[in-house]
């Protein structure tokens, strides 16, 4: 079977959800609620609006996950002491590994458009990174690599690499499909989670996902088949993984693997907060504030 020729997906749609909806963000999926079922993925959002006004949102904290940002329309702006100036549009990514502790939220301002749409994506990180050093990594659309209609934001697929130094184990795809355009995700050996989130357009994946829907696929590790089933192009994003093996312990903004490993990065994050509050402004000519760690 050829990308060209799939009708319907090989997998079943076993979990469907619109969220819930607060001002500009609506929240997909938490770590106390389907984030336990497609782990490590833990958390997603989906935005719109006007990055100017979503700028309010305060600087918080986070340890032992990573998040993933990506944007299906528009662009902002990053302005990083470590990473230098740049744009992230459609295909491009900021990657934040939390680690051990940051605190973070505006490191990222408008751009040259009036409004943005795109995700963000939390993923779990397994013991020996999840209280380990941070790191940010802010890649423009330019230095990303597609296979197919793909964009390989985090992983391998197909034999192309995203430049996102993530741990192994997981794929993560910006996907766009045009009106009736069909195309079919292969997982890697032992991904036997997936699950894909629409963003624009009309999904057929054996049921029709309407934007704004995201999807939980059977844990195997069959291919899934999508088609563009609108007469708008299908925009969306993928994620598939080797199932993560630990629980889940939770605190406001930290997912780790054990009670110890929480009380750690919870640590971590209070006397980092204590340094920023000494830290003063730090906020850059652009507007943009770096992340603290």
């Amino acid at each position: 079977m050829t990308n060209t020729d799939t009708m319907i997906t090989q997998r079943r749609v076993i979990h469907r959800t619109r969220g819930v909806t607060h001002g500009p963000i609506t929240r997909l999926m938490s770590p106390s609620d389907l984030g336990g079922v497609v782990k490590p993925f833990v958390f997603l959002d989906i935005f719109e609006g006007d990055m100017r006004a979503m700028g309010s949102m305060p600087i918080h904290p986070h340890s032992g996950i990573a998040t993933v940002t990506v944007f299906t329309h528009g662009d902002v702006h990053f302005d990083d002491p470590d990473a230098g100036q740049g744009t992230i549009g459609y295909g491009g990514v900021e990657w934040m590994r939390a680690g051990g502790g940051v605190w973070h939220g505006k490191e990222l301002s408008a751009g040259g458009s009036p409004r943005a749409q795109g995700f963000q994506l939390w993923v779990a990180l397994p013991p020996d990174l999840e209280n380990g050093p941070s790191e940010s990594q802010y890649i423009e659309a330019s230095h990303m690599q597609r296979a197919g209609p793909a964009h390989v934001i985090v992983g391998d697929y197909e034999g192309v690499a995203s430049p996102v130094r993530a741990p192994g184990g997981f794929n993560y795809l910006l996907v766009t499909l045009q009106p009736g355009e069909a195309w079919s995700y292969r997982p890697p050996l032992g991904h036997g989670v997936a699950w894909l989130a629409v963003a624009q357009g009309v999904l057929d994946a054996g049921e029709r996902l309407a934007a704004g829907e995201m999807a939980v696929f059977d844990r195997n590790e069959a291919a899934i088949g999508l088609r563009a089933a609108g007469d708008t192009a299908a925009v969306f994003v993928l994620g598939s993984a080797v199932a993560h093996p630990y629980d889940l312990h939770l605190g406001n903004y930290s997912v780790h693997t054990s009670p110890e490993a929480l009380a750690q990065g919870e640590q971590r994050i209070a006397d980092l907060g204590a340094q920023l509050s000494r830290a003063g402004d730090r906020r850059t000519k652009s507007g943009a504030t770096p992340v603290f760690r």
